[in-house]
């Protein structure tokens, strides 16, 4: 019980920018290990794959996009094989032969925007 002379102690409250930092954080952290789960690479130029099939190299960069909307594992970008809009995913490297690598690596989309 608090004496009339003691104030109450209040508790320390983080504030909106450390909470926004924390879930930033705990956003990209959740989406890296979902995609090495999934046996994806987690970042970097990573091969992926557009609906028609086509396979290039593109800048992955797990919670933040650059030239892409982010639509959860899935991006919608431009492929630069056939010059159209689609929906990308990544490829796992493994699962592909090494001419279909090297191809899909020969083929990048732009750096930056």
């Amino acid at each position: 019980m608090l004496s009339a002379t003691q104030a109450p102690v209040a508790k320390p409250r983080l504030s909106r920018k450390t909470m926004a930092a924390f879930g930033v954080a705990a956003a990209v952290g959740i989406e890296s290990a979902a995609v090495l789960r999934k046996g994806y690479r987690p970042a970097g130029d990573v091969i992926v794959q557009c609906r028609a099939g086509h396979r290039f190299t593109t800048l992955w960069i797990p919670g933040a996009s650059l030239k892409a909307v982010r639509l959860g594992f899935v991006r919608f970008q431009r492929c630069p094989v056939a010059r159209h809009w689609s929906i990308v995913k990544p490829v796992r490297a493994d699962s592909l032969s090494e001419e279909e690598q090297a191809s899909a690596r020969a083929v990048h989309d732009r750096r930056l925007p």
